[in-house]
């Protein structure tokens, strides 16, 4: 399962490198260049890199739970599985097939975001509780991870489906600054090595 977090760190790694070159048009030119919508990609990007990072250890973690690797959630247990898997495996397909690319596209609609739609993917493998253990990881309530979550999805939402623009003062566009943005990396990070170490 360590190819997710692999993946991941990846990821992270390529949303700050586009960070690098706002800062780097920022100091070249004047403050006549505007780089913000560097940061607003950013913003979907990470949010992006969290998603990808929570489907792809979901699928991992489905394959280890049929392998017998890892114990069987009772959410596990209630993942329809089509007959046409339910053949594969009786013909003695691996299970990285027809347990993986099953998951891969039941899941390939769903967005795994929402701190709720989070934690129910993570039960098809593990059974914790997640907000708690991750709050602990994080030195925070995890009321208040799940709230500062739904902020940053929240914000890539304005960005990716409402051009970020700001319904009161038409033509303009939500503030968003460099600082703001790697706080944002910083805690989407922390977040997903607190939901792997929680969780695998």
């Amino acid at each position: 399962m360590n190819s997710a977090r692999v993946q991941f760190h990846s990821n992270i790694e390529r949303v700050r490198a586009l960070g690098g070159v706002g800062a780097a048009v920022t100091s070249l030119t004047t403050a006549a260049v505007d780089v913000s919508d560097i940061w607003r990609a950013q913003i979907v990007l990470i949010v992006s890199a969290l998603d990808q990072f929570i489907h792809e250890l979901t699928r991992l973690g489905m394959i280890e739970c049929a392998k017998g690797i890892r114990p069987k959630t009772d959410a596990f247990l209630r993942f329809n599985i089509p007959l046409s898997a339910v053949d594969l495996a009786l013909n003695g397909t691996s299970y990285e097939v027809w347990v993986g690319e099953t998951v891969q596209s039941k899941h390939s609609w769903q967005s795994f975001q929402d701190p709720d739609k989070l934690a129910e993917a993570i039960r098809l493998f593990s059974p914790i509780g997640l907000w708690d253990r991750v709050g602990n990881e994080l030195s925070m309530n995890a009321k208040d991870v799940k709230t500062r979550l739904k902020l940053i999805v929240d914000r890539r939402n304005q960005i990716a489906h409402e051009a970020d623009l700001d319904p009161a003062n038409p033509g303009f566009r939500w503030p968003i600054n460099e600082p703001q943005v790697n706080y944002t990396i910083d805690f989407i990070e922390q977040l997903g090595e607190a939901i792997f170490k929680v969780s695998v």
